[in-house]
């Protein structure tokens, strides 16, 4: 694998920018920060991935959840526990795309999960 191939971190999904410290072990990176790899991937956010997969299913082809839908999905009758799930049901969508299985859109349109900021919604891969 040479310096400039593209990674995606296993905890939360987004690109792993590549630095010259790493270089030596460029190949062994797996996480993009101290964070993520102390936090890995549980199995709430396992189920929070099956929810998104769960919930496009029920869906049209061509609809779009919101990360919301999910969280909601998961703790429906409690405001603050499903707001906590906010930003694990993002990691989550990220990777779901980075395994080509959603997109990340905002006004429709596809974003790159790693920079996208405010409201987004998920929809099934298109090629």
């Amino acid at each position: 694998m040479t310096e400039h191939d593209e990674k995606t971190c296993r905890s939360c999904g987004r690109r792993i920018e590549w630095r010259k410290k790493w270089a030596a072990n460029w190949d062994e990176v797996a996480y993009c920060s101290d964070a993520c790899r102390k936090r890995k991937v549980t199995a709430l956010d396992r189920e929070l991935e099956g929810r998104i997969r769960g919930l496009l299913a029920s869906r049209a082809a061509t609809s779009t959840i919101c990360p919301s839908d999910v969280a909601r999905a998961v703790a429906p009758d409690d405001e603050a526990a499903w707001r906590d799930l906010m930003e694990p049901v993002r990691r989550a969508a990220r990777r779901l795309v980075a395994a080509g299985e959603v997109d990340i859109t905002q006004g429709g349109s596809v974003v790159d999960p790693s920079t996208a900021k405010g409201p987004i919604r998920i929809r099934r891969h298109r090629p």
